[in-house]
């Protein structure tokens, strides 16, 4: 990514989150903490290409740092939920027109879809430099490396939504949570990893789809 648009990408992040803390209240104030750790594998991502950094010793505790934080990008996607706490519709069953209703749904919505963009911009890149480090860089491959991050994004976001785990809090007392990690492995666990995976993996490819044809 060109250091123009990463520049614009920090400043968008910093105005929005700075907007999301004076405007965003409670009960959805959480959406400033989850767009801030979303946030944190694009920015480690800017850092992370083919060829950078160029010492093995950096390159893989970075990727295995990315690998930790990104399930906060797509995380957000479960956030949606929380709009069942406005009670949307009328008692006709139709969508209410409440002005503070659209806010709060405008602004997890506009976090949420730039974090999963960044965030698969982001997992195309390291995948590619992973592959690129394994020496079996192709398309095949790519999409191999990208299917096991989707999928173990799909076991954090699990973690973080259903053992209410996030990742700052698990890197400062990981042997706290060891247990907890142990028992989760059920099926309601399975099915949901598939699932979001499944979800993942659509918008994923149609990314991928739209940025090939663009180059084309």
């Amino acid at each position: 990514m060109f250091k123009n648009a990463r520049w614009q990408i920090r400043i968008f992040f910093l105005i929005w989150m700075l907007y999301v803390w004076i405007f965003v209240k409670d009960p959805f104030n959480f959406i400033l903490l989850n767009t801030f750790l979303g946030y944190i594998p694009i920015e480690i991502g800017f850092h992370i290409s083919d060829t950078r950094p160029k010492s093995g010793f950096i390159f893989w505790p970075l990727t295995l740092v990315w690998l930790l934080f990104y399930p906060n990008a797509p995380y957000m996607l479960t956030d949606l939920f929380h709009l069942a706490k406005l009670q949307p519709f009328t008692t006709n069953v139709l969508l209410r027109l409440d002005s503070n209703m659209w806010f709060l749904f405008s602004c997890l919505l506009i976090s949420t879809l730039s974090l999963m963009m960044l965030g698969f911009w982001s997992l195309t890149n390291v995948s590619s430099a992973i592959t690129t480090r394994l020496h079996i860089n192709n398309k095949f491959s790519n999409l191999f490396v990208s299917i096991i991050i989707m999928t173990l994004s799909s076991v954090g976001i699990f973690i973080g939504r259903f053992l209410r785990l996030h990742t700052i809090i698990f890197m400062k007392a990981p042997q706290e949570y060891i247990q907890p990690l142990l028992n989760m492995w059920n099926r309601p666990m399975i099915v949901f990893v598939i699932l979001l995976t499944i979800v993942q993996l659509v918008i994923y490819w149609l990314f991928i789809l739209i940025i090939q044809n663009s180059k084309e």
